[in-house]
């Protein structure tokens, strides 16, 4: 899987050696020699700190393999190699931190003397087995996550509210205090993640969910409505920016785009399923052993998302460096295909508070903080489609129903959008041009009474929201790599920032506001221009910082140095 530098794709490596011999750290330098095939080679044409690798990293590293040849490691031990050494490497290697593919095979016992044609036969094999364990498990565990979260809309349309004789403020009282405790759980939940184990944490929250959505039949009032919203809430805090920090801790910059849009852009599935489960349920289990229709609606949901979780804890899988399902060879492939990803930076590197104070440092997590609320803010419509589409004038079986092609197209348009993304590493164009379809489809929905019309500017709202939305996640996690620490809290608290849209935007909803919600208009149309914002404020701070690590490794185009890791934009 080799992928060349260019100046066009900045942020494109290598995952393997460019070269079919095998690899030591004896043979580093006149291997780098051979492979760049210059007759007046120096090991300044390799980078300009090569003097360092001289005197520090390759007797670092032949020390490190050194002790790997007495005692290999486990599959118990945390890293392939030790995480002092890796601190001195990164501080040591080139004044920029960012260390050659070489290098950091040469780390790991199993992996160093393996051609380039193995290392891609391994990496295939990896990313195979990953891909299998993990995606369909994520996919289906965010899908009742999300069904969990929007299932209130639907069984409002049944009788919830009337029954439970809530008035329209406290309705939207009740939506706001799901995403109070939603907001108290992200940062402390997601440090938790980074420093536990997954595959025991996150099934454990949804259990912790789940049974709060079986007590849903069992309110009487609103009270009983904003309380148990609060403790779902709470409880799924961690579970988003989990699945975002565990992603891209497995996959890399190339790759991650595409298989977030797999499980994230689940929540459009769960729309639609959404959608068929209250036609089906909400429609024709009314009075059954005595319940509401949105009685059974919950209970159903929870039952489901319960049986998910438990098998969640057996096939989900940990860390790159302690998950079963792969052999010791293949865990230190999981390893290096991360750290290469990230320049040569451990996950691991840095204490969780020392992550937290980094993050806050840094601009990236403004910039992105910015952009997930803008674009939480544009789509903040989700919660109230079914009550606008009923304004089609629709049967409520109809408006239920009517719901699954929006959400049918946002998902195809996410998976194609995020393997472009991927691909051609470029992500702020992937953001800006959805959205301003979005803001296109908003303008229709609040300018015309044509039915058809609205429902095409419903599936452009849709379908631009949910890519932005996607994209944004892969995009935080490549230009902030690392440590994990400092990745799990730009990842909380930029979620945690967006969450604040949901305390007023129900408010931008009143049904007075029918049909055309022009209110709520406005408020999309400023979160689409936010988004635009906040996406060339990444981009120009990117652009910056490459520019500033070509002179530092004095690259230019004609330079023959080769280009080392750079941001993403």
């Amino acid at each position: 899987m080799e992928r060349n530098l260019s100046t066009s794709n900045p942020g494109y490596i290598s995952l393997v050696p460019r070269s079919s011999k095998t690899l030591s750290i004896n043979s580093f330098l006149a291997y780098s020699s051979k492979s760049l095939g210059a007759s007046s080679f120096t090991p300044e044409s390799i980078y300009p700190s090569v003097a360092s690798i001289r005197q520090v990293a390759l007797p670092c590293l032949a020390a490190m393999t050194a002790a790997h040849d007495e005692k290999a490691p486990s599959h118990h031990e945390n890293d392939g190699f030790d995480e002092k050494a890796e601190v001195a490497a990164v501080e040591n290697v080139s004044p920029v931190g960012h260390i050659p593919p070489i290098e950091i095979q040469a780390r790991f016992p199993l992996l160093r003397d393996l051609s380039q044609t193995q290392m891609e036969a391994l990496n295939k094999k990896v990313v195979s087995k990953i891909d299998w364990h993990m995606m369909p498990c994520v996919t289906l565990m965010f899908l009742m996550n999300y069904l969990d979260r929007i299932n209130v809309s639907n069984a409002r349309l049944a009788g919830l509210q009337e029954d439970l004789s809530m008035t329209d403020t406290v309705w939207n009282a009740g939506i706001s205090t799901f995403y109070v405790g939603y907001l108290i759980g992200q940062l402390p939940g997601n440090l938790l993640m980074a420093k536990t184990n997954p595959k025991l944490f996150l099934p454990t929250i949804m259990l912790m969910w789940s049974a709060g959505t079986i007590c849903m039949p069992a309110m009487t009032n609103g009270a009983g409505f904003c309380i148990v919203r609060f403790f779902i809430g709470l409880m799924e805090a961690p579970f988003f920016p989990g699945l975002t920090l565990m992603t891209s801790s497995w996959y890399t910059k190339e790759e991650s785009p595409f298989r977030m849009a797999i499980w994230h852009a689940g929540n459009t599935i769960s729309n639609i399923i959404s959608g068929f489960l209250a036609a089906g349920i909400l429609e024709h289990m009314e009075g059954i052993a005595g319940l509401h229709a949105w009685q059974w609606f919950f209970l159903i949901e929870g039952i489901v998302s319960i049986v998910v979780a438990v098998v969640s804890f057996f096939v989900l899988p940990s860390w790159p460096n302690d998950t079963k399902f792969l052999t010791e060879e293949e865990r230190e492939m999981a390893q290096y295909r991360i750290l290469v990803s990230n320049g040569g930076i451990d996950e691991k590197v840095g204490g969780t508070w020392d992550g937290v104070r980094d993050a806050v440092k840094d601009p990236f997590t403004w910039y992105f903080c910015l952009m997930h609320f803008a674009l939480v803010t544009a789509q903040s419509f989700k919660d109230f489609l079914p009550s606008i589409m009923k304004t089609f004038g629709f049967n409520k079986m109809t408006t239920y129903l009517i719901q699954a092609p929006p959400y049918a197209l946002a998902y195809i348009s996410a998976c194609l959008i995020a393997w472009s993304c991927g691909h051609f590493m470029e992500s702020t164009y992937h953001v800006v041009i959805p959205i301003i379809l979005s803001a296109a489809g908003c303008g229709i929905l609040i300018g015309t009474i044509n039915v058809a019309a609205r429902y095409v500017g419903i599936v452009l709202l849709v379908c631009g929201t949910y890519n932005g939305l996607n994209l944004q996640l892969s995009w935080e996690t490549t230009v902030v790599p690392a440590p994990r620490a400092k990745k799990a809290a730009l990842i909380a608290i930029a979620n945690c920032i967006s969450q604040v849209s949901h305390w007023f935007s129900p408010y931008f909803y009143p049904r007075s506001q029918e049909p055309f919600y022009r209110m709520a208009g406005g408020l999309l149309l400023l979160g689409c221009a936010l988004t635009v914002l906040s996406a060339f404020l990444v981009r120009w701070r990117a652009q910056k910082l490459n520019k500033k690590l070509d002179e530092q490794e004095g690259w230019t185009p004609n330079s023959g140095v080769e280009r080392g890791w750079r941001y993403k934009y």
